[in-house]
């Protein structure tokens, strides 16, 4: 006897071999059993999920001589016909290739005579969308009023093609992908009857890559082990017969991308094209890498969603922890778009390349995200420029985005007070401007007035200064981690104290004012800080007053002591 695929050997004979479809399987068990034996049938959904098998079960179901709990028993002769294509009863129709009135007119012709044998003559007919506007109108009488001894079992996947005239004329079940975990049971199960040595790690990607297609996965698993004959089947294997890709190259990518290293991306892709890899499945699976990472930056108890083992849940989180949400849905967006386009394309590896230098280099896009994330990166290259106790210069660029000056680093004594510019690091005192800060004395004398400068001191309690410096030092990072659409409003911002356990933000736009002085973002904005930093503070917000100067000193109640011979300003 010739090979069988292996879909074919173990379709399911019996209700109790279909998985995944416990609520349609347990419904028609029920009406056979009582009897309840509709007339007309629709069976949709994705391919691969049971629509023609679990039709074959219940035209031999309700012909069988002994049905056993609503499933055919298989050993009457009825059931034997059937199985063995035989019956004259049962009669299954392509409607891809006979799709015309004059195949529909042979039906309504043969409906006419009962059956000899048997209780039913069952019309089974697959992809029934195909059919002609003509066809589906000669089937409505037939369909909605056939003999009692008449039962119409229509299949497809494309049900929105189906006119409403017939899905009313008919019971629909829908027939849903079947889960990872019900795929991998079955293929273990099989593997263990064919005698198959295979890794687990194996099975769960084979069910994974049949995306909710039972037969899709039994397919990819005769496939690959036929390459692998003989041999334990290792996910090494599987990866190497389907083109895939493993999870640590997607890692090595996205760590390449945060970096900026288009090289690295460009090389890696260069090797996945020499070992051959899918470049269309490299996509939807990248996309899917970076599906997940949004998932634990984004979801409460997100394992629950990520089906992986701890050590990957584990690397998943450590990369999560690089990149901030907004970010993430920039790759996202930027794969999604490739992932409409690479189907169609010729160069697909040119494609994927363009995509890479898109995520490396956000400057070449004028979408928002990517501007943002520009933003970004010059706060992240600011902040670690000034744990080194220099801050860097920044200029204007050509295209109006400010530039880091690495080579030119000035001291943080000669900053003024600490001023949120939406770029600044945190503590260190940027000016609205986003350029340093001069001594206020050197601004007059290059106007050419000379005029003595003495910032205003003011004496504070020692918990209220403390909360002050805690907010001040991180008030940058605090209005990045509270989220890109508020950032903005938050340009040229002052902390200063407002009593105890209260501090005041001083906005220099009325504008900008207005959108963050909003009760729900000062509200989130105290609860991210009692949150991050376990203190109970209320935030107030007022416009700064017309020049009305913002270099106030502010400094605890022992330095007044020490200090007293400066100029001090006491205040409740």
């Amino acid at each position: 006897m010739s090979y069988q695929a292996l879909y074919r050997k173990w379709r399911p004979q019996v209700f109790a071999d279909v998985k995944g479809q416990d609520h349609i399987v347990k419904t028609l068990q029920n009406q056979i059993g009582s009897g309840r034996i509709g007339h007309a049938y629709l069976f949709c959904g994705t391919r691969g999920t049971g629509k023609t098998t679990v039709a074959k079960i219940l035209a031999r179901a309700v012909n069988c001589e002994h049905p056993v709990d609503g499933s055919p028993c298989g050993e009457c002769p009825s059931c034997k016909q059937i199985l063995a294509g035989t019956s004259l009863n049962v009669v299954e129709i392509d409607a891809a290739s006979n799709n015309g009135v004059e195949n529909i007119r042979e039906i309504r012709e043969q409906v006419q005579y009962p059956p000899t044998e048997g209780k039913y003559r069952v019309y089974i007919i697959d992809e029934v969308h195909m059919l002609s506007t003509g066809a589906f109108n000669a089937l409505l009488k037939t369909l909605e009023e056939p003999p009692s001894y008449v039962i119409f079992i229509l299949a497809t996947t494309e049900v929105h093609k189906i006119p409403i005239t017939v899905l009313s004329r008919c019971q629909r079940y829908d027939f849903r992908r079947i889960t990872l975990d019900t795929i991998t049971a079955r293929l273990k199960e099989l593997t263990e009857a064919e005698n198959m040595p295979v890794e687990d790690k194996a099975l769960r990607y084979v069910a994974k890559a049949g995306d909710g297609s039972m037969r899709d996965a039994l397919s990819l698993l005769d496939q690959c082990a036929a390459f692998h004959f003989g041999e334990t089947l290792t996910y090494e294997h599987v990866l190497d017969v389907l083109g895939a890709v493993d999870n640590s190259v997607f890692r090595d990518l996205f760590h390449a991308i945060r970096e900026n290293r288009t090289k690295d991306c460009i090389l890696k892709l260069e090797e996945m094209v020499v070992q051959g890899r899918e470049l269309s499945q490299f996509v939807v699976d990248f996309i899917w890498f970076l599906r997940n990472l949004l998932l634990l930056r984004t979801a409460d108890d997100a394992e629950d969603l990520l089906d992986m083992s701890e050590d990957n849940l584990t690397q998943l989180r450590e990369d999560a922890a690089l990149v901030d949400e907004n970010t993430l849905m920039r790759y996202i967006r930027v794969f999604s778009e490739l992932s409409n386009q690479i189907r169609f394309a010729n160069q697909k590896r040119v494609l994927i390349e363009l995509a890479f230098i898109k995520l490396t280099k956000p400057e070449m896009e004028q979408s928002m995200d990517s501007v943002l994330e520009r933003l970004e990166k010059l706060e992240r290259m600011v902040e670690e420029m000034s744990a080194g106790g220099y801050v860097p210069v920044q200029t204007a660029g050509m295209d109006g985005d400010p530039m880091i000056n690495a080579g030119q680093q000035i001291p943080p004594q000669a900053y003024a007070q600490p001023v949120y510019s939406g770029a600044g690091a945190p503590g260190n005192g940027m000016v609205p401007s986003g350029q340093p800060a001069q001594n206020p004395a050197d601004m007059q004398n290059q106007q050419g007035a000379v005029q003595n400068y003495e910032p205003r001191t003011v004496s504070l309690p020692k918990a209220q200064l403390e909360d002050l410096n805690m907010i001040r030092n991180e008030w940058g990072k605090i209005v990045r981690d509270m989220g890109m659409s508020i950032r903005p409003s938050f340009r040229e911002t002052v902390v200063e104290p407002a009593g105890d356990s209260c501090l005041c933000i001083v906005f220099n736009d009325p504008m900008n004012f207005a959108i963050g002085s909003r009760p729900s973002v000062l509200g989130d904005l105290e609860r991210y800080v009692e949150q991050k930093y376990g203190k109970s503070l209320y935030f107030k917000s007022r416009v700064r007053e017309s020049g009305e100067r913002m270099d106030t000193r502010y400094i605890s109640d022992d330095e007044l002591r020490e200090n007293i011979h400066m100029d001090i300003t006491i205040e409740d």
